[in-house]
């Protein structure tokens, strides 16, 4: 049992860490954006990838319009994607991530809302995106300190609490969720 107490602890002291007034700016620019209809795009690499994509799925879920956007792609033909008027959470541990700073850089001629999730306070992304939520993280969890375990569940955690905050304030009905969510054990329930 160690480990998961070991883990949670962590976990928790990184979810503490943030600052809920800029959570709560998060929450508000993207209401607002789909309110505009606009989208709302989760971009990140490796480990982060299923992050964003959960977060995404969970956004189309309540009807809210959103896209998933790989930072490789997004220089090979896929920044069409994004869109004046959206908004974009691009993730990375370090901010530091050559293809996170490069899409950056290209993002800063557009009319698009950029927030960046990581966990280092300084750092080239850090001082190139105003709009940041920046987590402290004391340890990956895994025997060297090396691997994306914690920040990713982490970032999660996050993007899910966004999401949900976004759904109350909203006041989405859960007939939006049932239309978008026919399918499966959940489809079978709010279909009863």
């Amino acid at each position: 049992m160690g480990y998961f107490e070991e883990e949670l602890r962590v976990i928790n002291s990184s979810i503490q860490s943030m600052d809920m007034e800029v959570f709560g700016q998060a929450v508000e620019e993207c209401i607002k954006t789909a309110e505009g209809g606009h989208k709302i795009i989760a971009s990140g690499l490796g480990k982060n990838v299923p992050v964003c994509e959960k977060f995404v799925g969970s956004l189309l879920s309540l009807g809210i319009d959103a896209a998933f956007l790989h930072t490789n792609s997004a220089v090979h033909g896929d920044m069409g994607a994004i869109k004046d008027g959206d908004l974009l959470f691009l993730l990375t541990k370090s901010g530091e991530t050559a293809e996170s700073v490069w899409l950056a850089e290209l993002l800063q001629g557009r009319d698009v809302r950029t927030w960046l999730l990581t966990f280092e306070k300084e750092s080239r992304l850090s001082s190139m995106i105003g709009r940041k939520l920046c987590l402290s993280l004391e340890h990956e969890g895994d025997p060297w300190n090396v691997m994306p375990n914690n920040s990713t569940t982490v970032n999660l955690i996050v993007l899910q609490g966004i999401a949900m905050e976004m759904a109350k304030k909203m006041g989405i009905p859960l007939s939006r969720f049932k239309q978008n969510h026919p399918g499966g054990h959940i489809g079978e329930i709010l279909a009863g």
